[in-house]
């Protein structure tokens, strides 16, 4: 099987889990979960939660709380697209090739769309939270040999909870948003640039690492390496994006090139140009697939759907 078949099998996993965590239609807000279930639903890869997985699977087997923070990290990612491409952000019409939430719901329920994907994501995530910390009291009331165990596992929850807050706020993700709308359509350097990607894009990539990697039983050092393996696979993930926006296929993409030219953003490749842009796409992704080669997941599809990301024609 190769790689985008394998993905499509996995993908296909990731969804029917993801669609059995969504809400039904509530009478009196069927418009809001119609939008959310038609955002979730787009067509995303499930890159995050996919890795999520994998990376987890490298230490070990991962506690009951993995899916819900699986479901919870792709409801964040796609609320912040949501976001991306209301009038005042990006102002785009299409993305993965369907008309955007807000041009089929209208502006205002594709703002309240978002907000409500990024609230139950953290409802998701704090279920599992609650789930496994309830398990743990009661193992520990009855003194059942398994008490050590449930224990560890809320613990793990806990500081995977703290994770996705913090990597997907305003010292992550939305910082990352902050800076890049303040900067539009100003001269801004390099470090700028570095800023803006290593917030908006790498924040969510390195979460989804450094949770599947507490959630499989890390330790604090793997942790870190996770978080660093992440934070250059989205840098390569982002100059390559970059790189698309320019060379891209509209079609091929599912949604226009050029956006980064009509919104007048300095990107990596306006300060260095394609060459170069391809250069750092392939230091970024080497240094990412030594990481990850060094805490055992050579010759995984781990490495190759990292591979993948980097190298992805859309």
């Amino acid at each position: 099987m190769d790689i985008v078949e394998e993905i499509r099998s996995r993908q296909s996993d990731i969804d029917e889990m993801i669609l059995g965590f969504l809400p039904g239609d509530e009478k009196l807000t069927a418009t809001l979960t119609q939008a959310m279930r038609y955002s979730v639903t787009a067509g995303g890869k499930r890159i995050r939660p996919m890795l999520m997985q994998e990376v987890s699977g490298l230490f070990g087997e991962p506690c009951k709380a993995l899916p819900y923070f699986m479901a919870a990290i792709e409801f964040i990612h796609t609320y912040s697209l949501v976001h991306d491409d209301l009038p005042a952000m990006d102002d785009d019409d299409y993305r993965r090739g369907k008309e955007t939430t807000h041009k089929v719901y209208g502006e205002a329920m594709g703002v309240l769309c978002g907000d409500a994907l990024l609230n139950y994501a953290f409802e998701v995530a704090a279920t599992s939270v609650e789930s496994e910390t309830a398990e743990s009291v009661a193992a520990t009331n009855d003194g059942t040999e398994n008490a050590s165990n449930a224990r560890i596992e809320a613990l793990r929850a806990v500081k995977a909870l703290g994770i996705l807050a913090g990597k997907a706020g305003g010292r992550g993700m939305i910082g990352g948003q902050v800076i890049d709308i303040e900067t539009e359509g100003k001269a801004i350097d390099m470090e700028t640039v570095n800023a803006i990607h290593s917030m908006k894009t790498c924040a969510l990539i390195e979460a989804a690492m450094m949770i599947g990697a507490v959630l499989g039983g890390a330790d604090d050092a793997a942790v870190k390496l996770c978080e660093k393996a992440g934070y250059e696979l989205g840098m390569a993930f982002q100059i390559r994006d970059d790189i698309l926006d320019v060379e891209g296929d509209s079609e091929v993409m599912g949604k226009p090139v050029g956006s980064d030219e009509k919104n007048d953003k300095t990107t990596f490749v306006t300060l260095v140009g394609i060459e170069s842009a391809n250069r750092a796409v392939k230091e970024h992704s080497e240094s990412a697939i030594t990481i990850i080669r060094s805490l055992g997941g050579e010759g995984t599809f781990l490495e190759r759907l990292m591979e993948y990301m980097i190298y992805r024609n859309k």
